[in-house]
């Protein structure tokens, strides 16, 4: 269930609301009285949890290349054929 901030038109109130999305907004400030308006809140940032994401998983931190050199490579070139 998310928490809901309200603020009171009259006497300024703000106060938060634990409530379930289904629930009707409040209407009436629990100090005065008077008619309060639902503030529209930034909400919380995305939750990464498990495998499979970027910034766990596949994010190089030191920096260099995660692409490892072959080392057993030989050196010889593959020698060219020339045709007559």
């Amino acid at each position: 269930m998310p928490t809901y901030d309200y603020k009171c038109l009259d006497c300024g109130n703000t106060f938060e609301l634990f409530q379930p999305m289904s629930a009707e907004p409040v209407t009436i400030c629990p100090e005065c009285g008077g008619k309060v308006k639902r503030l529209i809140g930034a909400g919380a940032g995305p939750i990464f949890k498990g495998s499979g994401f970027y910034q766990t998983d596949y994010k190089n931190s030191s920096g260099k290349s995660s692409v490892k050199k072959n080392e057993n490579k030989s050196d010889v070139k593959p020698s060219s054929t020339t045709s007559k």
